[in-house]
């Protein structure tokens, strides 16, 4: 059919080409950065759709899209093309997980006992069981296990972020979420660095492998980090508060940032979260703390999400796949509603559920992990992390639909009159 509807446009093409020299050869196919393009697109408007018809958060439309144009369904998205577009995700990644950081109020956080608690329940609990699950349920090694409950232990910050920004997210539930969020995803980048000796220990002949490349990870993120946030402060304290120069300074070193791990092999996600919580704790004359980019987080999360939707590799999940991946799920969601609601604090019971169905996102920062993870030992560490890689394809989703609705019920969501969710 395409070959019938190209023969007499290919053939005009190819006569003119005898004497316009200057012409290219007739293309066989359209350019990776134009259908990109296209995808974005599709990804917009189909996430704008979803939200004004049906009420759902734009980031499902966005992975919808992915999903729908990526190698798995139409093929219009090569795996090379996904391939190319990699900086671009880690770019986008990389600065809304800049943004998290950043919004991680560590000295709130320390000062009170209910805090400490509740993310500690929700910590240990959501590790310990998914570990268990994994290693005794799904038959995983022990090393893969930990993996496992390493990158699906905390919620999906960026999802989060985004979500709670539409929704106009005010008030003690979307605080909580927030922080769980933010506090679980470090407690969670931490046992990723751990892992990561585990996994080597396990499988490399080489002891030096299991001792350093976790060093290498955790100080090589935390030396960037701590680099770029200086950087950053240092040039944005002679500028104007708020500026745009201000904007500009905060992305360049952002990017610089990105740059520097691509480089030296240091997870993009783990070191620009670093440099988040950096620029908020040593912003001392508070150069950039009213410097941010509401408007941009949507036009990252467009490509982020529209990227991460086409990778996920659906032809390779089976019905086996999806019971054992939604065991996961419920399982994982068991272990923070039960941590919330024993956890106990001023907030209502009924508040502390909201915040335990508010936290039950898992995105792009998992597919990452587990890529970073498997690109190891690929032989085993494919198939073996096939089960968080489709969870969190699942919670690509329901995770902020989940996130919407919690708002909604506890009354903290100023688009209340825009729809039903689901």
């Amino acid at each position: 059919m395409t070959e019938t509807l190209l023969r007499w446009p290919r053939e005009l093409w190819e006569s003119l080409l005898e004497r316009l020299f200057f012409l290219p050869p007739f293309p066989e196919s359209i350019d990776s950065l134009a259908l990109f393009s296209l995808l974005l697109v599709a990804g917009l408007l189909l996430g704008e759709w979803l939200h004004r018809h049906w009420g759902w958060p734009k980031v499902v439309g966005y992975v919808l899209a992915g999903i729908l144009c990526g190698p798995s369904l139409l093929g219009w998205i090569s795996i090379e093309a996904l391939v190319q577009a990699r900086p671009i995700a880690d770019a986008a990644l990389g600065l809304l997980m800049l943004e998290v950081g950043r919004r991680l109020d560590l000295g709130w956080w320390w000062r009170s006992r209910e805090l400490l608690r509740s993310t500690g329940y929700d910590i240990g609990l959501s590790f310990l069981l998914i570990f268990l699950f994994s290693w005794l349920l799904i038959g995983l090694s022990p090393a893969w296990s930990a993996a496992t409950a390493a990158v699906t232990m905390a919620s999906a910050p960026a999802v989060v972020l985004l979500t709670i920004e539409e929704a106009k997210g005010q008030g003690q539930v979307s605080e909580r979420i927030l922080l769980h969020t933010a506090v679980g995803s470090a407690a969670s980048f931490f046992a990723f660095t751990v892992v990561l000796g585990i996994v080597h220990a396990e499988h490399s002949n080489d002891w030096l492998n299991a001792a350093v490349h976790p060093l290498w990870v955790g100080v090589g993120a935390g030396l960037i980090a701590i680099a770029g946030a200086q950087l950053a402060l240092g040039i944005a304290g002679r500028l104007v508060k708020g500026s745009l120069a201000q904007v500009f300074v905060l992305v360049a070193s952002a990017m610089l940032a990105v740059g520097c791990a691509r480089m030296l092999a240091v997870p993009v996600f783990l070191t620009l979260f670093l440099m988040g919580v950096m620029l908020a704790a040593r912003d001392r004359r508070q150069s950039l703390r009213y410097t941010s980019l509401p408007e941009g987080h949507w036009l990252l999360a467009i490509v982020l999400f529209v990227i991460v939707g086409a990778s996920l590799p659906w032809q390779e999940f089976g019905w086996l796949s999806l019971l054992q991946a939604l065991a996961l799920l419920a399982v994982r969601a068991t272990a923070k509603i039960l941590a919330l609601l024993s956890a106990g604090g001023s907030l209502s019971r009924h508040k502390r559920l909201l915040v335990g169905v508010g936290i039950q996102p898992l995105s792009a920062t998992a597919v990452f992990m587990v890529y970073e993870l498997a690109s190891l030992y690929p032989e085993v560490g494919g198939p073996a992390l096939a089960l968080p890689l489709f969870a969190a394809a699942i919670m690509e989703l329901l995770g902020p639909v989940l996130c919407r609705w919690a708002l909604r019920q506890a009354g903290e969501s100023l688009e209340e009159g825009k729809g039903n969710i689901g």
